[in-house]
C-alpha cells in the first residue's frame, strides 16, 4: 500500500487541510494517508484550540487515514528540530513520499536552495551572526542574511513560513538519508499567519483562532471556513469540556510559576537564556493578562513564537537537561487514531516499522513519552472540575480512535 505522509497541527482543521489532504494523496498516487500532529501543545508555542483526541478525529473524519504524535521535545521546537522529528517517523511509518504546502509550490527551488546555501555557507553563517548582533530574532537575521546573498529568482523566497518549514523538511530528509520522496503543493489563498480571512471559503487557522477567540463572537463566524465535520467537533468539545484552549486559561499557573520559582529555576528552563528571566519575573508582576505579559516580553531580538515557546517550558517546567536528551529522531509511533483503511496498513506493516508503535502507555516510559505526559497533565489544568479531570483520564485510557 503506497502510503503519502503530512506533517501537521490542524488547530483547528479548516478547508485548507482537506484540500492539502486531497491533493496530497493525488500528487502522491497514494492510498493512505498518514498524518504527524503534534500534541497538546504547538510549535508557535501556544496549547492547542482542542485535545489531541479531538483533532485526530477532524482529520480521520476528512480524509486521514493513521494519525501519530508529533513529541513534544520536537512538536514545540525551533523549525529545524520539528522538521527533523516529524519526517523521521514518517520514515520509520514506511511512506513513499511526503507532501507539504508551500508557498513556493515546486520542489525543485528547494533542492536548488539547499545547494545554494551549502555553496555559500561560511558567508551566510558570518550574516547572520552579523544581523543577530544588530538585535534581529535568528528568524528575521536568517532572512536578511539569505537576501544579501542575492539569491536568483530560481531560488525560494525564506522569508515565507511555509517554504521556511518545507525548506528543513527537505534538509532533515537529506541529514537523515531518508528514502521518502519529496512532494509540495502550492498553498490555496490564506498564507499561513494571515489574520484575517482571505476568502468565502479558504482561511488560515490563525485567522479562525482569532475570529473564535474575540469578543462577542460567535462559532457561526468560521463554520464556512471548515469542514462540516470540523465544526460540529468544534462545538462537541466545546459543549463537552466547556471550553476552547487558549494561552489566557494558563495565564494564572504561568504567572504564578514565574513568581514563586527563583531566578535560577527559571534560568534552567529550556530556551531562557540572556537574562530573559529577569525580564520575565518583571513582566509578570505587572500583568493581569497573557496578552499584556507578551507585550511587555517583546523585542526585536525575541519573536513573539520564540518567547511563547519558552512560555510553554516554563509551564511544564521542561528544564534545558530534559531537553538536552532529545536525538534527531524520533523514537516511538503514538498511534492517535486511524481509519479502517490505517488499520489495514498497520496489520500489513506493523512488524517492519522502524519504530515500536505505542498504541497505550506502557508501564516503561521513554523520556520523551514521559515529556508527552506530563504536558497532557498541565493542558488538562486548562480546564475545570470534572472537564479536567476527564482530559487528565484521556491520556491514560483513552485508546487510538477508529473511524
Amino acid at each position: 500500500m503506497n502510503a503519502v505522509g503530512v506533517i501537521v497541527e490542524y488547530n483547528p482543521f479548516h478547508n485548507g487541510h482537506a484540500f492539502h489532504l486531497k491533493e496530497a494523496k493525488k500528487l502522491a498516487d497514494a492510498e493512505v494517508v498518514i498524518a504527524v500532529m503534534s500534541g497538546q501543545f504547538l510549535q508557535r508555542g501556544e496549547p492547542a484550540l482542542v485535545s489531541k483526541w479531538k483533532r485526530t478525529e477532524m482529520a480521520l473524519l476528512a480524509g486521514a487515514d493513521i494519525v501519530f504524535e508529533l513529541p513534544y521535545t520536537f512538536a514545540t521546537q525551533q523549525a529545524n528540530s520539528f522538521a527533523s522529528g516529524a519526517v523521521s517517523i514518517l520514515e520509520a511509518a514506511r511512506c513513499h513520499s511526503l507532501c507539504f504546502g508551500s508557498e513556493s509550490g515546486n520542489i525543485e527551488s528547494f533542492y536548488r536552495t539547499i545547494s545554494f546555501l551549502d555553496e555559500n555557507n561560511e558567508e551566510y553563517q558570518s550574516k547572520i551572526r552579523f544581523f543577530i548582533e544588530q538585535g534581529n530574532s535568528f528568524p528575521k537575521a536568517s532572512a536578511l542574511a539569505f537576501q544579501e546573498l542575492c539569491p536568483n529568482e530560481d531560488l525560494l523566497d525564506l522569508s515565507k513560513p511555509n517554504n521556511i518549514l518545507g525548506y528543513q523538511y527537505v534538509k532533515a530528509a537529506q541529514k537523515q538519508k531518508a528514502k521518502i520522496e519529496l512532494l509540495t503543493i502550492a498553498r490555496k489563498n490564506a498564507n499561513y499567519h494571515d489574520p484575517h480571512f482571505a476568502s468565502e471559503t479558504i482561511a488560515s487557522a490563525t485567522s479562525i483562532r482569532k475570529a473564535l477567540f474575540s469578543h462577542n463572537s460567535e462559532m457561526l463566524t468560521v463554520k464556512q471556513y471548515m469542514p462540516e465535520t470540523s465544526f460540529q467537533a468544534l462545538l462537541d468539545y466545546k459543549e463537552q469540556f466547556g471550553l476552547l484552549h487558549g494561552w489566557e486559561n494558563y495565564w494564572p499557573l504561568l504567572k504564578y510559576k514565574l513568581l514563586q520559582s527563583s531566578i535560577d529555576e527559571i534560568k534552567n528552563i529550556y530556551e531562557i537564556e540572556e537574562g530573559l528571566e529577569n525580564r520575565l519575573i518583571a513582566a509578570a508582576l505587572e500583568s493581569n493578562h497573557f496578552q499584556e505579559f507578551m507585550e511587555k516580553i517583546k523585542t526585536k531580538r525575541y519573536t513573539w513564537t520564540r518567547l511563547q515557546r519558552a512560555c510553554v517550558h516554563i509551564l511544564t517546567n521542561t528544564t534545558k537537561q530534559e531537553m538536552d536528551k532529545k536525538t534527531e529522531k524520533a523514537a516511538y509511533l503514538r498511534l492517535l487514531g486511524m481509519s479502517m483503511n490505517g488499520k489495514q496498513y498497520l496489520n500489513k506493516y506493523k512488524s517492519k516499522l522502524g519504530l515500536p508503535l505505542i498504541s497505550k502507555i506502557p508501564s516503561e516510559k521513554h523520556s520523551s513519552l514521559a515529556l508527552d505526559i506530563k504536558a497532557s497533565r498541565i493542558y488538562a489544568m486548562g480546564a475545570s472540575g470534572k472537564s479536567q479531570e476527564r482530559l487528565l483520564e484521556m491520556e491514560y485510557k483513552q485508546p487510538p480512535i477508529l473511524i
